[in-house]
């Protein structure tokens, strides 16, 4: 008997497009002859609808116009049990927050990823570091920005942040894909990037900029988890922001990462350490900065939805140590039921 899988994709946040691209990608990779698959949209509105249409319209975004292939209320064939385990292709808010994972928790079905908990955690780029820098964990310094607060006494807050010396980078607490994300060199820009953070957050993260390398490690498994050949990217752009991920050419792939070995095993260490310590199971990417000047390695931030695109790197990471697409695909499904 065939394992009744629901894959679900788009979501309310900024992410969309890049869930609907990863949610193809497993698609294809996924054993028909072993899963039945109930591909399950979610609208920018937040309107579910199971998709029984051509899986190349989920990736190009049609799929909503495809109105006979659109069942609604999608939501159904989860709270109705149809289905033994969900596969969130959500990256962002509403689908790696702990939402969906809290949504699957209720009516007793099995989901890939992380649970409610570290789902949230990590999601929040300040509360990570709370969590992380209790157990040592080295990271960049830095400051955190209430909306509310930097309206009242903005100058006090502005003077804090500069003392941690420009450059500096400006996040959403809650982004992902380096959404809302800037990079400031003077006050000006501080402040910009100040605005522009807190359209998407009402808490904002402000981190010292470090000259370092970005290298990632992929981590798979429940009780016993096990990391990849890390990482490192090598940005088109000044950083490697949305559009270095996703729409400019130019930023490159090294796998492995061209660091000294002993870092690539103590940073596949830290990241094991540091993916138990949040509590992650199923898969979680995490990510570090290892600075250019002195080898000094910093975390920068967990991601638990993971991209799964053609040029993500949690699957290359892991086809490069030896586990293709499609096995990664199966083994995340067999620790969701685990």
């Amino acid at each position: 008997m065939k394992v009744k899988l629901a894959i679900l994709f788009g979501g309310q946040s900024t992410e969309h497009e890049v869930s609907r691209m990863s949610a193809y990608s497993i698609i294809k990779n996924i054993d028909t002859d072993k899963y039945d698959i109930y591909p399950i949209g979610i609208t920018k509105r937040g309107n579910w609808f199971e998709y029984r249409g051509q899986w190349e319209n989920i990736e190009n975004g049609h799929w909503e116009e495809d109105e006979e292939n659109l069942v609604a209320q999608g939501e159904r064939v989860i709270t109705e049990r149809k289905v033994d385990v969900v596969f969130p292709a959500l990256h962002g808010l509403y689908g790696e927050d702990g939402t969906i994972q809290g949504f699957c928790k209720l009516f007793g079905i099995c989901c890939v990823g992380a649970g409610v908990l570290a789902s949230a955690l990590c999601m929040d780029k300040v509360y990570t570091k709370y969590i992380l820098e209790h157990f040592g964990i080295k990271q960049a310094p830095y400051r955190v920005f209430i909306k509310e607060a930097y309206e009242m006494d903005s100058e006090d807050m502005l003077v804090d942040a500069e003392s941690l010396s420009y450059p500096l980078f400006v996040k959403p607490s809650n982004s992902g894909s380096s959404v809302g994300i800037t990079k400031a060199h003077n006050r000006e820009e501080l402040k910009a990037g100040l605005s522009l953070a807190f359209i998407h957050d009402r808490k904002v993260l402000v981190e010292k900029g470090i000259n370092a390398k970005e290298v990632e490690v992929a981590v798979l498994g429940n009780e016993a988890p096990e990391a990849a050949v890390p990482g490192e990217i090598v940005p088109g752009k000044e950083f490697y922001d949305y559009e270095a991920k996703y729409l400019v050419e130019g930023s490159k792939l090294l796998i492995p990462a061209a660091i000294k070995e002993e870092d690539l095993n103590y940073i596949k260490s830290i990241a094991v350490k540091v993916y138990k310590l949040l509590d992650c199971v199923g898969m979680a990417r995490v990510d570090f900065l290892v600075d250019k000047d002195n080898g000094d390695i910093y975390l920068n931030e967990v991601n638990t939805i993971p991209g799964f695109t053609p040029i993500s790197m949690y699957p290359k990471m892991w086809q490069q140590s030896g586990k293709p697409y499609s096995q990664l695909i199966e083994d995340l499904i067999q620790l969701a039921l685990n």
